[in-house]
Protein backbone atom coordinates (compact mmCIF):
# COMPACT_ATOMS: atom_id res chain seq x y z
CA UNK A 1 0.00 0.00 0.00
CA UNK A 2 1.27 3.47 -0.93
CA UNK A 3 2.00 6.08 1.71
CA UNK A 4 -0.07 8.86 0.11
CA UNK A 5 -2.22 9.30 -2.97
CA UNK A 6 -3.25 12.76 -4.18
CA UNK A 7 -6.36 12.36 -6.33
CA UNK A 8 -7.98 14.47 -9.04
CA UNK A 9 -5.27 17.14 -8.99
CA UNK A 10 -4.64 19.63 -11.75
CA UNK A 11 -1.03 18.58 -12.34
CA UNK A 12 1.50 21.14 -13.56
CA UNK A 13 4.57 18.95 -13.87
CA UNK A 14 7.29 21.63 -13.81
CA UNK A 15 8.48 21.24 -17.40
CA UNK A 16 6.34 24.02 -18.84
CA UNK A 17 3.99 21.45 -20.42
CA UNK A 18 0.24 21.98 -20.31
CA UNK A 19 -1.61 21.00 -17.15
CA UNK A 20 -3.58 17.76 -16.93
CA UNK A 21 -5.84 16.11 -14.37
CA UNK A 22 -4.67 13.01 -12.56
CA UNK A 23 -3.44 11.28 -9.43
CA UNK A 24 0.02 11.18 -7.88
CA UNK A 25 1.12 8.40 -5.54
CA UNK A 26 3.92 8.79 -2.99
CA UNK A 27 5.83 5.81 -1.66
CA UNK A 28 9.10 5.67 0.29
CA UNK A 29 9.80 9.38 -0.25
CA UNK A 30 9.41 9.21 -4.02
CA UNK A 31 6.75 9.74 -6.67
CA UNK A 32 5.63 6.21 -7.45
CA UNK A 33 2.84 6.80 -9.93
CA UNK A 34 1.51 9.67 -12.05
CA UNK A 35 -1.77 9.48 -13.92
CA UNK A 36 -4.52 7.27 -12.59
CA UNK A 37 -4.17 5.36 -9.35
CA UNK A 38 -6.67 2.74 -8.29
CA UNK A 39 -4.60 1.39 -5.41
CA UNK A 40 -5.15 2.14 -1.75
CA UNK A 41 -2.93 4.42 0.32
CA UNK A 42 -2.49 5.15 4.00
CA UNK A 43 -3.42 8.79 3.32
CA UNK A 44 -5.75 9.99 0.57
CA UNK A 45 -5.93 13.66 -0.44
CA UNK A 46 -8.75 14.99 -2.61
CA UNK A 47 -7.16 17.70 -4.76
CA UNK A 48 -10.18 18.52 -6.91
CA UNK A 49 -9.86 22.10 -8.18
CA UNK A 50 -6.32 22.46 -6.83
CA UNK A 51 -2.95 22.58 -8.60
CA UNK A 52 -0.26 20.05 -7.74
CA UNK A 53 3.24 21.21 -8.70
CA UNK A 54 6.80 20.27 -7.83
CA UNK A 55 7.90 22.01 -4.64
CA UNK A 56 9.25 25.48 -5.29
CA UNK A 57 13.00 26.11 -5.09
CA UNK A 58 14.14 29.44 -3.65
CA UNK A 59 17.38 29.85 -5.57
CA UNK A 60 18.55 32.97 -3.78
CA UNK A 61 18.48 32.82 0.00
CA UNK A 62 20.54 33.71 3.04
CA UNK A 63 19.10 30.82 5.02
CA UNK A 64 22.46 29.22 5.92
CA UNK A 65 22.01 30.04 9.61
CA UNK A 66 18.21 29.89 9.58
CA UNK A 67 18.33 26.15 8.87
CA UNK A 68 19.85 25.85 12.36
CA UNK A 69 18.16 28.78 14.13
CA UNK A 70 14.68 28.15 12.65
CA UNK A 71 14.71 24.55 11.36
CA UNK A 72 10.95 24.63 10.87
CA UNK A 73 11.63 27.21 8.10
CA UNK A 74 8.01 28.31 8.46
CA UNK A 75 8.51 31.40 6.28
CA UNK A 76 9.56 29.22 3.32
CA UNK A 77 7.45 26.08 3.75
CA UNK A 78 4.31 28.25 3.96
CA UNK A 79 5.15 29.62 0.48
CA UNK A 80 5.34 26.13 -1.02
CA UNK A 81 9.14 25.98 -1.01
CA UNK A 82 10.71 22.56 -0.54
CA UNK A 83 14.35 23.53 -1.20
CA UNK A 84 16.56 26.59 -0.79
CA UNK A 85 19.95 27.53 -2.24
CA UNK A 86 22.19 29.05 0.44
CA UNK A 87 25.58 30.75 0.40
CA UNK A 88 24.57 33.57 -1.94
CA UNK A 89 26.14 37.02 -2.47
CA UNK A 90 29.56 35.74 -1.46
CA UNK A 91 28.45 35.04 2.13
CA UNK A 92 28.28 31.39 3.16
CA UNK A 93 28.31 29.41 6.39
CA UNK A 94 31.26 27.46 4.98
CA UNK A 95 34.17 27.38 5.39
CA UNK A 96 34.15 28.28 9.07
CA UNK A 97 36.38 28.24 12.10
CA UNK A 98 35.03 25.85 14.71
CA UNK A 99 33.69 27.88 17.65
CA UNK A 100 33.72 31.23 15.81
CA UNK A 101 30.77 33.06 14.29
CA UNK A 102 30.13 32.18 10.67
CA UNK A 103 30.75 34.76 7.96
CA UNK A 104 27.34 34.40 6.34
CA UNK A 105 24.65 36.95 7.21
CA UNK A 106 23.44 35.03 10.28
CA UNK A 107 26.62 34.99 12.34
CA UNK A 108 25.69 31.71 14.05
CA UNK A 109 28.46 30.00 15.98
CA UNK A 110 30.04 27.30 13.84
CA UNK A 111 30.21 23.74 15.06
CA UNK A 112 31.89 22.75 11.79
CA UNK A 113 34.68 23.79 9.44
CA UNK A 114 33.48 22.54 6.05
CA UNK A 115 30.38 21.54 4.10
CA UNK A 116 30.37 17.96 5.42
CA UNK A 117 30.31 19.28 8.99
CA UNK A 118 27.65 21.89 8.18
CA UNK A 119 25.51 19.20 6.50
CA UNK A 120 25.68 17.00 9.59
CA UNK A 121 24.72 19.87 11.92
CA UNK A 122 21.78 20.97 9.76
CA UNK A 123 20.43 17.47 9.26
CA UNK A 124 20.70 16.81 13.00
CA UNK A 125 18.43 19.84 13.54
CA UNK A 126 15.66 18.22 11.45
CA UNK A 127 15.18 20.93 8.82
CA UNK A 128 11.75 21.28 7.25
CA UNK A 129 13.17 21.52 3.72
CA UNK A 130 16.20 20.77 1.57
CA UNK A 131 19.23 22.99 1.01
CA UNK A 132 21.92 23.29 -1.66
CA UNK A 133 25.13 25.20 -0.88
CA UNK A 134 27.20 27.79 -2.74
CA UNK A 135 30.63 28.63 -1.29
CA UNK A 136 31.04 32.37 -0.82
CA UNK A 137 33.91 34.59 -1.93
CA UNK A 138 33.48 37.16 0.86
CA UNK A 139 33.69 34.35 3.39
CA UNK A 140 36.85 32.74 2.05
CA UNK A 141 38.54 36.11 1.42
CA UNK A 142 37.81 37.22 4.98
CA UNK A 143 39.23 33.98 6.33
CA UNK A 144 42.46 34.23 4.35
CA UNK A 145 42.98 38.01 4.00
CA UNK A 146 40.85 39.66 6.66
CA UNK A 147 39.85 43.14 5.49
CA UNK A 148 42.93 43.77 3.33
CA UNK A 149 42.23 46.11 0.38
CA UNK A 150 44.66 44.51 -2.05
CA UNK A 151 45.16 41.60 -4.38
CA UNK A 152 45.95 38.29 -2.70
CA UNK A 153 49.44 36.86 -2.64
CA UNK A 154 49.96 33.64 -4.58
CA UNK A 155 49.74 31.68 -1.33
CA UNK A 156 46.54 33.44 -0.23
CA UNK A 157 44.93 32.81 -3.62
CA UNK A 158 45.97 29.16 -3.43
CA UNK A 159 44.35 28.76 -0.01
CA UNK A 160 41.14 30.39 -1.26
CA UNK A 161 41.14 28.02 -4.22
CA UNK A 162 41.52 25.09 -1.83
CA UNK A 163 38.41 26.22 0.08
CA UNK A 164 36.41 26.32 -3.18
CA UNK A 165 37.71 22.94 -4.28
CA UNK A 166 36.89 21.26 -0.97
CA UNK A 167 33.36 22.68 -1.00
CA UNK A 168 32.81 21.41 -4.54
CA UNK A 169 34.17 17.98 -3.60
CA UNK A 170 31.71 17.87 -0.70
CA UNK A 171 28.70 18.69 -2.87
CA UNK A 172 28.42 22.47 -3.29
CA UNK A 173 26.81 23.59 -6.56
CA UNK A 174 29.17 26.48 -7.19
CA UNK A 175 30.93 29.66 -6.11
CA UNK A 176 29.20 32.94 -5.28
CA UNK A 177 30.37 36.54 -5.14
CA UNK A 178 29.02 39.74 -3.66
CA UNK A 179 31.19 42.30 -5.40
CA UNK A 180 29.47 45.37 -3.97
CA UNK A 181 30.15 44.16 -0.43
CA UNK A 182 33.25 44.26 1.73
CA UNK A 183 35.68 42.55 1.27
CA UNK A 184 34.63 41.30 -2.19
CA UNK A 185 34.59 44.81 -3.63
CA UNK A 186 38.37 44.93 -3.25
CA UNK A 187 38.88 41.90 -5.49
CA UNK A 188 39.75 42.50 -9.13
CA UNK A 189 38.30 40.49 -11.99
CA UNK A 190 41.39 38.29 -12.19
CA UNK A 191 41.05 37.12 -8.57
CA UNK A 192 37.42 36.14 -9.08
CA UNK A 193 38.27 34.43 -12.37
CA UNK A 194 41.01 32.30 -10.77
CA UNK A 195 38.53 31.14 -8.11
CA UNK A 196 35.73 30.51 -10.61
CA UNK A 197 38.09 28.30 -12.62
CA UNK A 198 38.14 25.84 -9.70
CA UNK A 199 34.43 25.22 -10.25
CA UNK A 200 34.85 24.26 -13.92
CA UNK A 201 35.99 20.61 -13.48
CA UNK A 202 32.89 20.03 -11.33
CA UNK A 203 30.64 21.66 -13.96
CA UNK A 204 29.37 23.98 -11.23
CA UNK A 205 28.06 27.53 -11.47
CA UNK A 206 29.31 31.05 -10.81
CA UNK A 207 26.53 32.93 -8.99
CA UNK A 208 27.14 36.64 -8.67
CA UNK A 209 25.77 39.66 -6.91
CA UNK A 210 27.47 41.79 -9.49
CA UNK A 211 29.85 44.67 -8.87
CA UNK A 212 27.23 47.26 -9.71
CA UNK A 213 23.45 47.21 -10.08
CA UNK A 214 22.87 50.89 -10.81
CA UNK A 215 24.90 53.33 -12.93
CA UNK A 216 27.35 50.67 -14.13
CA UNK A 217 24.95 47.74 -14.40
CA UNK A 218 25.85 46.96 -18.01
CA UNK A 219 29.58 47.00 -17.31
CA UNK A 220 28.98 44.65 -14.37
CA UNK A 221 27.08 42.25 -16.63
CA UNK A 222 30.02 42.32 -19.03
CA UNK A 223 32.38 41.40 -16.18
CA UNK A 224 30.17 38.50 -15.07
CA UNK A 225 29.90 37.16 -18.60
CA UNK A 226 33.67 37.53 -19.10
CA UNK A 227 34.38 35.53 -15.92
CA UNK A 228 31.99 32.80 -17.01
CA UNK A 229 33.48 32.60 -20.50
CA UNK A 230 37.13 32.58 -19.39
CA UNK A 231 36.53 30.16 -16.50
CA UNK A 232 34.34 27.87 -18.59
CA UNK A 233 31.45 27.91 -16.12
CA UNK A 234 27.74 28.70 -16.19
CA UNK A 235 26.79 32.14 -14.82
CA UNK A 236 23.86 32.83 -12.52
CA UNK A 237 23.13 36.56 -12.16
CA UNK A 238 21.63 37.20 -8.74
CA UNK A 239 18.56 39.41 -8.13
CA UNK A 240 18.77 41.09 -11.54
CA UNK A 241 17.76 44.74 -11.21
CA UNK A 242 18.48 48.34 -12.14
CA UNK A 243 18.62 50.49 -9.01
CA UNK A 244 18.05 54.23 -8.96
CA UNK A 245 15.47 56.09 -11.05
CA UNK A 246 17.97 57.22 -13.69
CA UNK A 247 18.76 53.55 -14.40
CA UNK A 248 15.21 52.23 -14.66
CA UNK A 249 14.74 50.39 -17.94
CA UNK A 250 18.35 49.19 -18.18
CA UNK A 251 17.15 45.68 -17.34
CA UNK A 252 16.06 45.32 -20.98
CA UNK A 253 19.60 46.12 -22.13
CA UNK A 254 21.24 43.74 -19.68
CA UNK A 255 18.83 40.95 -20.66
CA UNK A 256 19.82 41.60 -24.28
CA UNK A 257 23.48 41.12 -23.28
CA UNK A 258 22.56 37.80 -21.70
CA UNK A 259 20.64 36.73 -24.81
CA UNK A 260 23.63 37.59 -27.02
CA UNK A 261 25.99 35.57 -24.81
CA UNK A 262 23.62 32.59 -24.80
CA UNK A 263 23.35 32.77 -28.60
CA UNK A 264 27.14 32.38 -28.70
CA UNK A 265 27.05 29.30 -26.48
CA UNK A 266 27.31 30.72 -22.95
CA UNK A 267 25.27 29.24 -20.12
CA UNK A 268 23.62 32.15 -18.32
CA UNK A 269 20.55 32.35 -16.08
CA UNK A 270 19.20 34.95 -13.66
CA UNK A 271 16.93 35.27 -10.65
CA UNK A 272 14.59 38.01 -9.49
CA UNK A 273 12.43 38.86 -6.50
CA UNK A 274 9.05 40.45 -7.31
CA UNK A 275 9.40 43.66 -5.29
CA UNK A 276 10.64 47.20 -5.99
CA UNK A 277 12.77 47.27 -2.83
CA UNK A 278 15.92 45.40 -1.89
CA UNK A 279 17.36 44.71 1.55
CA UNK A 280 20.68 44.04 3.23
CA UNK A 281 23.19 45.13 5.90
CA UNK A 282 22.95 48.92 6.04
CA UNK A 283 26.65 49.39 6.80
CA UNK A 284 27.51 47.84 3.43
CA UNK A 285 25.65 50.52 1.46
CA UNK A 286 26.96 53.70 3.07
CA UNK A 287 30.25 55.47 3.61
CA UNK A 288 29.74 56.41 7.27
CA UNK A 289 31.86 59.55 6.83
CA UNK A 290 29.88 60.72 3.82
CA UNK A 291 26.48 58.96 3.50
CA UNK A 292 24.82 59.15 0.09
CA UNK A 293 21.88 61.56 0.55
CA UNK A 294 19.92 60.17 -2.41
CA UNK A 295 20.05 56.61 -1.09
CA UNK A 296 19.28 57.79 2.44
CA UNK A 297 15.92 59.11 1.17
CA UNK A 298 14.94 55.57 0.07
CA UNK A 299 15.83 53.69 3.26
CA UNK A 300 13.41 51.89 5.57
CA UNK A 301 14.69 50.08 8.66
CA UNK A 302 13.99 46.36 8.92
CA UNK A 303 16.10 45.27 11.89
CA UNK A 304 17.77 47.85 14.11
CA UNK A 305 19.16 46.38 17.35
CA UNK A 306 20.40 49.79 18.52
CA UNK A 307 16.98 51.45 18.20
CA UNK A 308 14.21 48.86 18.05
CA UNK A 309 11.54 51.58 17.91
CA UNK A 310 12.89 52.64 14.48
CA UNK A 311 12.05 49.27 12.89
CA UNK A 312 9.56 49.52 10.06
CA UNK A 313 10.04 53.28 9.70
CA UNK A 314 11.50 55.35 6.87
CA UNK A 315 14.82 56.97 7.63
CA UNK A 316 13.63 60.40 6.48
CA UNK A 317 10.81 60.30 9.06
CA UNK A 318 13.25 59.35 11.82
CA UNK A 319 15.55 62.18 10.74
CA UNK A 320 12.70 64.71 10.77
CA UNK A 321 11.69 63.58 14.25
CA UNK A 322 15.28 64.03 15.48
CA UNK A 323 15.70 67.36 13.69
CA UNK A 324 18.65 66.15 11.60
CA UNK A 325 19.29 65.35 7.94
CA UNK A 326 18.85 61.86 6.52
CA UNK A 327 22.65 61.38 6.07
CA UNK A 328 23.10 62.42 9.70
CA UNK A 329 20.49 59.83 10.67
CA UNK A 330 22.55 57.18 8.82
CA UNK A 331 25.58 58.09 10.95
CA UNK A 332 23.45 58.23 14.11
CA UNK A 333 22.31 54.64 13.55
CA UNK A 334 25.48 53.03 12.21
CA UNK A 335 27.77 54.50 14.88
CA UNK A 336 25.56 53.39 17.78
CA UNK A 337 26.39 50.20 19.72
CA UNK A 338 25.27 47.28 17.49
CA UNK A 339 24.50 49.85 14.80
CA UNK A 340 26.44 47.89 12.22
CA UNK A 341 23.99 44.99 12.66
CA UNK A 342 21.20 47.13 11.17
CA UNK A 343 19.34 45.59 8.21
CA UNK A 344 17.71 48.12 5.90
CA UNK A 345 15.24 48.07 3.02
CA UNK A 346 15.98 50.23 -0.02
CA UNK A 347 13.06 51.41 -2.19
CA UNK A 348 15.07 51.96 -5.39
CA UNK A 349 13.58 49.85 -8.22
CA UNK A 350 10.93 50.07 -10.91
CA UNK A 351 7.90 47.84 -11.40
CA UNK A 352 8.48 47.80 -15.15
CA UNK A 353 11.86 46.15 -14.68
CA UNK A 354 10.30 43.40 -12.55
CA UNK A 355 7.86 42.69 -15.37
CA UNK A 356 10.69 42.60 -17.94
CA UNK A 357 12.53 40.08 -15.80
CA UNK A 358 9.50 37.90 -15.20
CA UNK A 359 8.78 37.71 -18.93
CA UNK A 360 12.26 36.34 -19.70
CA UNK A 361 12.41 32.55 -19.86
CA UNK A 362 15.90 32.30 -18.33
CA UNK A 363 14.82 34.12 -15.15
CA UNK A 364 13.93 32.08 -12.08
CA UNK A 365 12.59 33.16 -8.69
CA UNK A 366 14.65 33.88 -5.58
CA UNK A 367 13.47 35.71 -2.46
CA UNK A 368 16.82 37.09 -1.23
CA UNK A 369 15.10 37.32 2.15
CA UNK A 370 17.21 37.90 5.25
CA UNK A 371 15.74 35.73 8.01
CA UNK A 372 16.20 38.08 10.96
CA UNK A 373 12.82 37.54 12.59
CA UNK A 374 13.44 39.91 15.48
CA UNK A 375 12.57 43.00 13.47
CA UNK A 376 10.37 43.72 10.47
CA UNK A 377 12.07 41.88 7.61
CA UNK A 378 11.42 42.64 3.95
CA UNK A 379 8.08 40.98 3.08
CA UNK A 380 9.81 38.89 0.41
CA UNK A 381 10.95 36.58 3.20
CA UNK A 382 7.36 35.36 3.61
CA UNK A 383 5.68 36.29 0.33
CA UNK A 384 7.85 35.90 -2.78
CA UNK A 385 6.44 32.79 -4.48
CA UNK A 386 2.71 33.36 -3.79
CA UNK A 387 3.22 36.97 -4.92
CA UNK A 388 4.41 35.80 -8.34
CA UNK A 389 1.52 33.32 -8.61
CA UNK A 390 -1.13 35.75 -7.40
CA UNK A 391 -0.08 39.18 -8.61
CA UNK A 392 1.87 38.46 -11.79
CA UNK A 393 0.20 35.25 -13.04
CA UNK A 394 -3.45 35.41 -11.98
CA UNK A 395 -4.05 39.17 -11.69
CA UNK A 396 -1.78 40.64 -14.38
CA UNK A 397 -1.19 37.73 -16.75
CA UNK A 398 2.50 38.63 -17.12
CA UNK A 399 3.27 34.93 -17.52
CA UNK A 400 1.14 31.81 -17.53
CA UNK A 401 1.00 29.39 -14.61
CA UNK A 402 2.90 26.61 -16.39
CA UNK A 403 5.77 28.97 -17.20
CA UNK A 404 5.87 30.41 -13.70
CA UNK A 405 6.00 26.93 -12.16
CA UNK A 406 8.81 25.88 -14.55
CA UNK A 407 10.88 28.86 -13.38
CA UNK A 408 10.30 27.92 -9.75
CA UNK A 409 11.02 24.21 -10.22
CA UNK A 410 12.68 22.36 -13.10
CA UNK A 411 14.78 25.31 -14.32
CA UNK A 412 15.96 26.01 -10.78
CA UNK A 413 16.78 22.35 -10.13
CA UNK A 414 18.59 21.89 -13.43
CA UNK A 415 20.81 24.96 -12.92
CA UNK A 416 21.60 24.26 -9.26
CA UNK A 417 21.96 20.50 -9.55
CA UNK A 418 19.01 19.34 -7.45
CA UNK A 419 18.82 15.98 -9.18
CA UNK A 420 15.60 13.99 -9.07
CA UNK A 421 13.59 17.08 -8.16
CA UNK A 422 11.66 19.84 -9.91
CA UNK A 423 9.45 17.60 -12.05
CA UNK A 424 6.42 15.47 -11.28
CA UNK A 425 7.60 12.25 -12.81
CA UNK A 426 7.83 8.70 -11.55
CA UNK A 427 11.01 7.98 -9.60
CA UNK A 428 11.67 11.60 -8.58
CA UNK A 429 11.70 12.68 -4.97
CA UNK A 430 8.25 13.64 -3.72
CA UNK A 431 8.86 17.36 -3.16
CA UNK A 432 5.37 18.68 -3.93
CA UNK A 433 3.08 21.64 -3.32
CA UNK A 434 -0.71 21.67 -3.56
CA UNK A 435 -2.26 25.12 -3.93
CA UNK A 436 -5.44 26.91 -4.93
CA UNK A 437 -4.67 28.94 -8.08
CA UNK A 438 -7.70 31.15 -7.52
CA UNK A 439 -6.64 32.15 -4.01
CA UNK A 440 -2.86 31.96 -3.75
CA UNK A 441 -1.37 35.36 -2.92
CA UNK A 442 1.07 37.06 -0.56
CA UNK A 443 -0.27 39.07 2.38
CA UNK A 444 3.06 40.09 3.96
CA UNK A 445 3.61 43.86 3.71
CA UNK A 446 6.41 46.26 4.62
CA UNK A 447 4.34 47.33 7.62
CA UNK A 448 3.36 43.79 8.68
CA UNK A 449 5.88 41.45 7.02
CA UNK A 450 5.75 38.25 9.06
CA UNK A 451 2.47 36.95 7.62
CA UNK A 452 2.13 33.60 5.89
CA UNK A 453 0.61 33.61 2.41
CA UNK A 454 -2.83 32.42 1.42
CA UNK A 455 -3.76 29.53 -0.85
CA UNK A 456 -0.96 27.06 -0.12
CA UNK A 457 -2.73 23.89 1.07
CA UNK A 458 -0.13 21.13 1.44
CA UNK A 459 3.62 20.77 1.08
CA UNK A 460 5.50 17.47 0.98
CA UNK A 461 9.27 17.27 1.44
CA UNK A 462 10.94 13.99 0.50
CA UNK A 463 7.51 12.37 0.67
CA UNK A 464 6.59 13.60 4.15
CA UNK A 465 3.80 16.11 4.79
CA UNK A 466 5.53 19.26 6.06
CA UNK A 467 2.64 21.75 5.79
CA UNK A 468 -1.02 20.88 6.11
CA UNK A 469 -3.64 23.62 5.65
CA UNK A 470 -1.72 26.19 7.65
CA UNK A 471 -0.26 23.73 10.17
CA UNK A 472 3.49 23.17 10.25
CA UNK A 473 3.85 19.47 11.00
CA UNK A 474 7.48 19.74 12.21
CA UNK A 475 8.27 16.45 10.47
CA UNK A 476 11.79 17.68 9.68
CA UNK A 477 12.49 15.57 6.61
CA UNK A 478 14.77 17.98 4.77
CA UNK A 479 18.37 17.28 3.72
CA UNK A 480 21.48 19.21 2.70
CA UNK A 481 21.79 18.02 -0.86
CA UNK A 482 24.85 17.20 -2.94
CA UNK A 483 25.23 18.73 -6.39
CA UNK A 484 23.73 16.50 -9.06
CA UNK A 485 23.29 13.52 -6.78
CA UNK A 486 19.81 11.94 -6.96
Amino acid sequence: MADTVIRNATIIDGTGAQRFTGDVTIEDGHINEVGSSSGAAAVEVDATGLVLAPGFVDVHTHDDGALLQHPDMAFKISQGCTSVVVGNCGFSAIPAVHGDNTLDLSGVQANWSDLDGYRQNVENSGPALNAMMLVGHNTIRSMEMGTERRAPTDRELERMQQHVELAMEQGACGFSTGLIYRPGRWADTEEVLELAKIVAPFDGIYATHMRNENDYLLEAVDEALEIGAKAGVAVQISHHKAAGKRNWGKVEESLAKVDAAVAEGAKVTLDVYPYTAGSGPMVQYFDIDNPNPELAQAIQLASCPAFRHYEGRMLVDIAAELGITAPEAVRHILTAPDGKKTICIQHVMDEGDIVSNLRHDRVMIGSDGIPDLTGRPHPRLFGTFPRVLGRYVREQGILDLESAVRRMTSLSCDVHGLSGRGRITEGNWADLVLFDPDVVVDVASYEDPKRESLGIRNVWVNGDLAFDNGVHTQVGSGKVLRYREH
